[in-house]
């Protein structure tokens, strides 16, 4: 019986790699076709598909009940549903052509045209950024990578790890610095404080913590728990902290920057990126990008305590 169970456990984890590699090597083509089409069949393409999405996809109730908490229940339509699909749609669509489009000489005017607050980016002194997955975050990191060099960021280790190592590689070649969130002999914490303590700019994804060590915090009325690094690096380098934002602008992006977070603690430092986050956020309500579980009262306690790390199932 024991050697039944065990060999029907084998069958299912041979599955699931299976699924695994065959996710990511349809993932990886996606990535090599979507740069060759026109760019109008491209967005036409991934704008159909977020349209099908919006009415049956996966994920959808959980959309739906986090957009609730951005703009109440009765905001909460078929065609904010839609809109924010699309959304969602058109940044992996630019995610995959991105090396297409930092070819354009005029796509830092056309962030520019719709961007406040970046006056205080200074290539000459180390900065923290803050934001959410909101608008197109990688293209907001290559506006960067434009003002400053390089800069340097953390990433999930997504499996299987050659869909992670495309990622990174991806990355690198437009300019990031990519630290694997886990499994380096060295910590990303120590990394990313060595670099902030060289003058460098630290730019992080703030609102969704994928380990069990983030902070608690009101977000849109309710608890989650948000991570503490980029506050502890303000702390521990005295370098300033800002929260970003990106949204969609027409064929365009938008783009603001906060004044730097008043910091005296770890606790207050990320409630208050969580309360200028609200406010951006609210401004701009399609453009995040969140389908999954945040708040606690969505996790059940054992997803809770582990973090938010997707499951590989």
């Amino acid at each position: 019986m024991k050697s039944t169970s065990m060999n029907t456990n084998k069958r299912f984890q041979n599955v699931n790699q299976w699924k695994l590699h065959a996710s990511a090597a349809a993932y990886l083509a996606g990535w090599k076709v979507v740069r060759l089409l026109p760019e109008p069949v491209a967005y036409r393409l991934f704008s159909s598909a977020a349209v099908i999405a919006s009415r049956r996809g996966r994920g959808m109730d959980q959309l739906r009940r986090n957009l609730t908490r951005v703009v109440g229940a009765e905001n909460v339509d078929r065609a904010l549903v839609k809109r924010s699909m699309q959304s969602y749609a058109r940044y992996w669509c630019e995610a995959f052509r991105l090396s297409v489009i930092a070819r354009d000489p005029d796509v830092i005017h056309r962030v520019d045209a719709h961007a406040v607050g970046v006056e205080q980016v200074n290539p000459h002194s180390p900065m923290i950024i803050v934001l959410p997955h909101s608008g197109n975050w990688d293209l907001i990191g290559m506006y960067f990578v434009k003002k400053v060099g390089t800069f340097t960021t953390v990433a999930e280790r997504v499996k299987p790890e050659s869909l992670f190592r495309a990622f990174v590689n991806y990355r690198r070649s437009l300019g990031f610095e990519v630290l694997p969130l886990t499994g380096s002999e060295t910590s990303p914490y120590s990394v990313l404080l060595q670099r902030v303590r060289e003058g460098r700019t630290v730019c992080l994804l703030g609102e969704r913590d994928l380990t069990s060590h983030g902070v608690e915090v009101e977000f849109f009325g309710e608890t989650t728990r948000m991570p503490a690094g980029a506050v502890k690096l303000a702390l521990d380098s005295g370098a300033p902290l800002h929260v970003a934002h990106t949204w969609f602008e027409g064929d365009d992006w938008g783009l603001s920057l906060s004044e730097p977070v008043e910091i005296t603690d770890v606790k207050s430092g990320v409630q208050a990126i969580a309360q200028i986050m609200e406010k951006n956020i609210k401004a701009h309500p399609e453009d995040w990008h969140l389908l999954q579980p945040l708040w606690i009262n969505d996790l059940d306690r054992r997803r809770y305590e582990s973090g938010l790390q997707p499951k590989n199932d």
